[in-house]
């Protein structure tokens, strides 16, 4: 039965991950987020299109996502009477958490309400590891702080954040699956940010507070007569 309970798991997990909480409160307020700015549903690009307070709102609530999954969704297996015998409390208290967390950013980026199309997962991500690894989710949190007053590119904070923290993951003293679990996040991270490092290099990613162009700009036409 330890199959079903990961399986299991996962599926309640990715079901939490999945609520679109930018895609929601856009409509609420008459916007398809997806039709704006970056298309994203995630909390940069509703902080872009909506303001600052429909963002923050979004942030917390996507990592919030995160957090319940690894908090709930082991506890399943924790309450007596709930599927006895299936799992042993080691599994319960290392495993099934990071196969919670795995579920979760995955239900955000990849919502089966959106046609399988989410957000970059970030905000999950800090959820899952505030629960998870609170001391280097902090230390990544203050990497991300630290690059974006930097450089005012939340894309650039968000892929700096995912390669340290395998490392911070290990210099904390975790077990070698936590940390195998962070490299995970933080390949998944980059792998959806890999349109912004592109812009990125060509010098077209937008910064924080300024406002993303629809089109891009077309270059100047000289109105000079030919020599």
């Amino acid at each position: 039965m330890a199959l079903a309970a990961y399986l299991l798991t996962a599926l309640v997990a990715y079901l939490i991950g999945s609520v679109p909480s930018g895609y929601l409160v856009a409509r609420a307020r008459g916007v398809d987020i997806r039709a704006h700015g970056s298309g994203n549903i995630g909390a940069t690009n509703v902080l872009r299109v909506l303001g600052k307070p429909a963002g923050i709102f979004v942030l917390a609530a996507d990592a919030l996502k995160g957090a319940l999954a690894v908090l709930l969704s082991p506890a399943l297996f924790r309450t007596p009477g709930f599927f006895p015998g299936w799992v042993s409390p080691e599994e319960v208290q290392l495993y099934l958490p990071l196969v919670a967390g795995i579920g979760a950013i995955l239900g955000h980026t990849y919502t089966f309400w959106l046609g399988f199309r989410g957000g970059k997962g970030v905000a999950t991500s800090a959820g899952v590891l505030g629960a998870l690894v609170p001391v280097a989710f902090l230390i990544t949190l203050a990497t991300w702080i630290l690059v974006i007053a930097v450089s005012r590119f939340v894309s650039l904070g968000s892929v700096v954040a995912a390669a340290i923290l395998p490392l911070a993951t290990a210099l904390t003293g975790n077990h070698w699956p936590r940390v195998a679990l962070t490299a995970v996040i933080g390949l998944l991270v980059i792998w959806r940010h890999r349109g912004n490092l592109q812009r990125l290099r060509a010098g077209t990613e937008a910064r924080l507070g300024a406002p993303r162009p629809e089109t891009p700009p077309q270059a100047p036409t000289s109105s000079a007569p030919p020599s």
